[in-house]
Order: structure tokens, then C-alpha cells, then sequence
């Protein structure tokens, strides 16, 4: 598998996570969103996707871009450990969550709505991640265990950590996401964690990294 990534891109770091649970072994090969105007803008990487975003999944014969249609890919053609619960009831939550970060706060702070918003970047970018954290933090009271849904990883975890690391690195105040913060803590202890993280990829600055 070769996997096209951008290091501090939070959807890219969902499937590093993917990869790394599922024991996946990959050729990363770095698409850098800012430098040269954007490498994704090339046309090289326009006829890989045509969407021009990371991240996207050269495997088995096919290219899939979108994080969750690669980590559902993954989840159905290497299904341990698995990352949707089979109980249904968890599994539509696990999916809720997901769905909540990748549909509802990503994109509303993502590189290239922040670049139309100009000098209000910073102030829209925690306006969007404070509003959909305190939803967030709402369901997750009902849903958690130790992680997202649960004691068990999930795709939901997979969607988290790196929107939790958007939020800091946009300087939202955590204080009133106490389950998030807890959630995330532990997560991060997990080796897939540790490895995937945007400090940790060839493709990270020399002063950002761990």
C-alpha cells in the first residue's frame, strides 16, 4: 500500500492510526499542502484525486480517498482488531461520533475554508471546534467507557485525537471538555497513537518534531 499524506492533517492521521491498529505495513509518500502553492493542486496528484486532498490509499489495485471510505476499506478487508463494534446499537454510535467530528467540525476549520477567512482564521477556527465539542462532550457522557464508545477502540477514536490536536493547536480553551480531554489522554498512550502522530512522520519539520 502506498499512502499519500500530509503530516500535520488530521484526516491523514486517521488512517496512519487505521494502519498502525491493523498491523498494515506502507510506503508513505508526503503531499505538502502548503508548500509550492499546495502540492495537491499539481496534476499528478489531481489525476490520483481528483478532489485534491489528502489523504488517499493506493492498495489492492485501487486508489480511495475520504479517511472513513479507506478505514471502512481496511475494517472489512482486514477486520482484526476491529474498529466498529458488532453490537448495532454501539456501531450507529461509533458511527454518530465519527460522522459528528469528519461531517460537522473538520471541514469548517479546514485549510482551505481558513484560507478565505483571513484575519478571522484563528477566531472561526475555535468558534467551530468549540461549538461542535460542546455536542461532543454532550454524547460522549452517555456513550464512553474508557474511550469513545466503550472500552474498545473505534473508528470513533480514530476521529478524535486529531481533531482534539486541531483544537489545541488553534488555542481552545479545553477546560469545559473534561470527557474529550480524559478520552483523549488514553488514547494517546496507545502505541498506534504514538507512532501515526504528526510529530513522528518523515514529512514533519525538524523543530516540530517528537
Amino acid at each position: 500500500p502506498i499512502l499519500y499524506s500530509y503530516f500535520r492533517s488530521s484526516c491523514s492521521w486517521r488512517v496512519r492510526i487505521a494502519l498502525a491498529l491493523k498491523g498494515i505495513s506502507y510506503d508513505l509518500v508526503p503531499v505538502n499542502l502548503i508548500k509550492d502553492g499546495g502540492q495537491q493542486f499539481s496534476a499528478e496528484f489531481k489525476a490520483l484525486n481528483p478532489m485534491q486532498q489528502v489523504p488517499a490509499l493506493k492498495i489492492d489495485g485501487i486508489t480511495i480517498s475520504q479517511s472513513l471510505a479507506i478505514i471502512n476499506y481496511l475494517e472489512e478487508t482486514h477486520p482484526n482488531p476491529r474498529l466498529l463494534p458488532q453490537d448495532p446499537k454501539k456501531r450507529a454510535q461509533v458511527r454518530m461520533i465519527a460522522d459528528h467530528i469528519v461531517s460537522g467540525i473538520q471541514p469548517l476549520q479546514n485549510l482551505s475554508v481558513l484560507k478565505q477567512m483571513g484575519e478571522k482564521k484563528m477566531e472561526w477556527a475555535q468558534n467551530c471546534i468549540t461549538s461542535g465539542f460542546q455536542a461532543l462532550e454532550q454524547i460522549l457522557k452517555h456513550t464512553a467507557g474508557r474511550y469513545c464508545v466503550g472500552d474498545e477502540v473505534s473508528m470513533a477514536d480514530l476521529c478524535l485525537v486529531p481533531q482534539v490536536a486541531n483544537a489545541e493547536r488553534f488555542q481552545v480553551d479545553m477546560g469545559p471538555y473534561p470527557t474529550i480531554t480524559r478520552i483523549n489522554k488514553a488514547l494517546l498512550e496507545l502505541e498506534a497513537f504514538k507512532i501515526s502522530h504528526p510529530s513522528r512522520q518523515p514529512d514533519t519539520p525538524a523543530e516540530l518534531r517528537a
